[in-house]
């Protein structure tokens, strides 16, 4: 008859861990700059933020998007990533980095710099701003 009490309290001790994603781990509430991918300096605009648990949010020069992302930090994965035209029209380079983006598997936050990689060697390096 122990086994039933178990599960309840497991399950309840798993829900009052509250946010695991990146959110809870210094990403939320500042805007994240595009400085390096793979090494290479990042041309134009790509900014991320975190504005809710769960949720990730970011513009580049011409698109703005928004995704989920619900996997426990340190791991990183984004889903449902919708983009949206601004006033012009979104270039290569910018298609490359939301594709980047969508196969990021791994995130640190060290203070004002987070770095997404993936076991591929790839990597995005952002500046916190603000």
């Amino acid at each position: 008859m122990r086994r039933p009490f178990a599960i309840i309290a497991l399950g309840l001790l798993i829900a009052c861990q509250g946010d695991q994603t990146l959110s809870a781990y210094g990403a939320a509430g500042r805007r994240w700059n595009l400085v390096e991918l793979d090494g290479v300096a990042a041309a134009g605009l790509v900014t991320l933020s975190f504005p809710e648990p769960g949720r990730v949010a970011g513009r580049t020069d011409c698109l703005d998007f928004t995704a989920t992302q619900t996997a426990p930090y340190p791991w990183f994965e984004i889903a449902g990533l919708r983009s949206t035209p601004r006033d012009c029209v979104a270039g290569a380079g910018e298609l490359a980095v939301l594709k980047a983006l969508e196969g990021m598997t791994l995130v640190e936050v060290l203070g004002g710099v987070l770095i997404l990689r993936n076991d591929a060697g790839r990597e995005m390096v952002f500046h916190a701003r603000g």
